[in-house]
C-alpha cells in the first residue's frame, strides 16, 4: 500500500521523518485487533509499583451509568485483552476479577501474570477495570489526612471527624458521577455486557479476594453465561465486609508468630514475638516514640515518630504474605529494644506502595450499599490490633455517602452446580480457610484446596497455576491431583538482617 505524504513535506529530512511516522502508524494499525464488536489497540499494562509489565490489547466500551436510564449519562469501561494461542479452539475467555474493593484489574494483573501463563496458552484473558476503579470512570478520593501538627496522635473520634469531612469533600468533587451506581450488582452487569460485546457465549471467572464476591454474584445472576469459577481467598456471600477483620487478624498472627516460638534459633534470639508485639503496642498506645530512619527509596535520613498506626498497618499488611511475615519477629524485637528505625522505614515504604492502588470512592460505594447497615461494633475487638475504629469509620463515612440498591437475596449463600475451585491459605489474615469451607457447603461441583503456610492470594504459589489451568480446561475439580502442593514449604522466620539461617 502506498502511503500518502502530508503537503508540508518539502525538506528532504522532513520527508523522511514523515515517512517514518506514516510507517509507524501503519504498523500500529496492522497490530490492532478486533474481538467481537470491539476494536482494540496494542498497549502495555504496568502497575503503580514495580517493574513488571504486560503486553496486551486495550479498548474502552460505553455503558449507562444507571441502567434504568439507558439514554442517560454514559461511562467508559477500560478493557484489556491478552489473546490466547488456542482461542479459536477455546472461545470461552478468562476474566480476572480484582480485589479491594477498589483495585484495578489492569493495574494489578502484571504482578501476578505468572499465575495465568498456562491458562493464557489456550484462552483469552480479559481484564475489565470494575466501574469506579482504574481507568473505568474512577471514583478517586483522598480520604486520609495526617494530623495537623504532623506528630501528635489524634484521638479516634478526631480521626473519624476528619475522615467524614474528607468524604464530604470527595463527594463534592464527583459531579460527573452518581456513587449509587458503582456497586457489585452494577459491576456484574458490566461483565455480562462485555461478554456479549466480545462474542463469548460463556466465561471463566477468576476472582481474587473481594473479586470472589463479584464472581459469586455473577454466577448467581448469569448462570448460563458462567462456565467455571475460581475463588482465590474467598469471601462468602453471607459475609459483611469488615465485620471480622479484627478477629481474623488476631487469629492469623497467633498462628504466624507461633512459628518463631517453635523455631529454636528464632525463639532464642527474639523470644515470643506475640508478647513483644503486645508490649510495643501498649507503649505506642500511650505515646508515639521519637525516632530517626533512612527513607527506603532515597536513603536520606529523616526524623519523626513511630506511631501505633504505623505498627498496626505494617503488621496487618505483612501478615498477608509469608515472605513479609517472616521479618516480623526481627523488626518487632528491634523496636522493643529501642531500635525503631527499621520498623518506621518499612512503614513509610508500605504507605508509598499502597498509595493510589485503591479507589476509595468505589470502595465506599460498595461497602455503604452492601455492608454498612449490618456492620456492628463488637466490644470484644477493642483490645485487638485493629480495634473497632475501622467499623466506626466506615459507618460514619457511609452516613454521608450515597447508597445504591442491593437485591434482596444479595447476602444469601450461592447454591449452584457450576464447577468451582475454592482456594485458601492456611495463615490468611483476612479471608481465613473457614470462609472457603462455608462457601463449599452449598456448591454441588466444587473442590476446596488449602495451601499450607500461605496467606492471602494463593494462585501464584507452587503448582497452583497448573492446577488452575487444568481445572478451567476440564471443569472437573474432583479429578485434580493436588499432591504437588504437599511440597510447598513453610517460610522460616528471619534470624537476622541477612535473612534466614542456611
Amino acid at each position: 500500500m502506498k502511503l500518502p505524504l502530508p503537503a508540508f513535506c518539502r525538506h528532504p529530512l522532513t520527508r523522511w521523518v514523515a515517512i517514518a511516522i506514516a510507517i509507524a502508524a501503519a504498523s500500529s494499525s496492522a497490530n490492532a485487533r478486533t474481538l467481537g464488536t470491539l476494536d482494540f489497540e496494542p498497549c502495555t499494562l504496568a502497575p503503580p509499583v514495580g517493574v513488571a509489565t504486560t503486553e496486551a490489547q486495550c479498548t474502552t466500551m460505553s455503558v449507562p451509568e444507571n441502567r434504568a436510564e439507558p439514554q442517560g449519562r454514559q461511562i467508559e469501561l477500560a478493557i484489556a485483552w491478552i489473546p490466547g494461542e488456542g482461542r479459536e479452539e477455546h472461545p470461552d475467555p478468562v476474566f480476572m476479577l480484582a480485589g479491594g474493593p477498589g483495585q484495578s484489574a489492569r493495574d494489578s494483573f502484571p504482578q501476578i501474570q505468572s499465575a495465568f501463563r498456562q491458562v493464557g496458552r489456550l484462552r483469552d484473558i480479559i481484564l475489565l477495570d470494575q466501574r469506579g476503579t482504574g481507568a473505568s470512570h474512577p471514583l478517586t478520593c483522598e480520604l486520609d489526612e495526617e494530623d495537623e501538627d504532623g506528630n501528635a496522635e489524634a484521638s479516634d473520634a478526631e480521626q473519624i471527624d476528619v475522615a467524614v469531612k474528607l468524604t464530604r469533600e470527595c463527594l463534592s468533587k464527583l459531579a460527573d458521577s452518581d456513587p449509587r451506581f458503582y456497586t457489585t450488582t452494577d459491576a456484574i452487569a458490566d461483565i455480562d455486557a462485555v461478554r456479549e460485546a466480545i462474542g463469548a457465549a460463556q466465561v471463566n471467572l477468576v476472582g481474587i479476594s473481594y473479586g470472589t464476591r463479584v464472581a459469586q454474584q455473577f454466577a448467581h445472576r448469569y448462570p448460563a453465561s458462567t462456565r467455571s469459577v475460581v475463588l482465590d481467598s474467598p469471601v462468602p456471600n453471607e459475609l459483611i465486609l469488615g465485620q471480622d477483620h479484627a478477629k481474623n487478624l488476631e487469629s492469623a498472627l497467633d498462628q504466624q508468630l507461633a512459628r518463631c516460638v517453635s523455631d529454636k534459633i528464632c525463639s532464642e534470639r527474639f523470644g515470643n514475638p506475640r508478647e513483644k508485639l503486645a508490649e510495643l503496642v501498649a507503649k505506642l498506645r500511650e505515646a508515639p516514640i521519637a525516632t530517626t530512619w533512612r527513607d527506603p527509596q532515597t536513603g536520606v535520613e529523616e526524623s519523626g515518630e513511630l506511631k501505633f498506626d504505623d505498627v498496626a498497618g505494617l503488621v496487618r499488611m505483612y501478615s498477608y504474605m509469608p515472605m513479609a511475615t517472616s521479618m516480623l519477629p526481627l523488626v518487632i524485637s528491634e523496636a522493643v529494644d529501642g531500635r525503631t528505625d527499621v520498623l518506621r522505614a518499612q512503614a513509610q515504604m508500605l504507605r508509598g506502595q499502597l498509595e493510589g492502588q485503591f479507589s476509595r470512592g468505589m470502595e465506599l460505594s460498595v461497602m455503604c450499599s452492601e455492608d454498612a447497615d449490618q456492620l456492628r461494633v463488637d466490644a470484644a475487638d477493642e483490645d485487638s490490633l485493629l480495634g473497632t475504629r475501622f467499623i466506626e469509620l466506615v459507618k460514619a463515612q457511609c452516613a454521608v455517602w450515597p447508597h445504591g440498591d442491593v437485591p434482596a437475596d444479595f447476602h444469601e449463600p450461592l447454591k449452584t452446580d457450576i464447577p468451582f475451585l475454592v482456594l485458601t491459605g492456611e495463615f490468611d489474615p483476612v479471608t481465613p480457610p473457614r470462609y472457603g469451607e462455608q462457601i463449599m457447603k452449598n456448591l454441588g461441583n466444587a473442590r476446596l484446596i488449602e495451601v499450607q503456610g500461605q496467606g492471602h492470594n494463593v494462585i501464584p504459589v507452587g503448582c497452583m497455576p497448573r492446577l488452575m489451568a487444568d481445572f478451567i480446561d476440564s471443569t472437573k475439580p474432583a479429578d485434580l491431583d493436588t499432591t504437588c502442593l504437599d511440597s510447598v514449604p513453610y517460610t522460616p522466620p528471619f534470624a537476622g538482617f541477612y535473612g534466614w539461617e542456611p
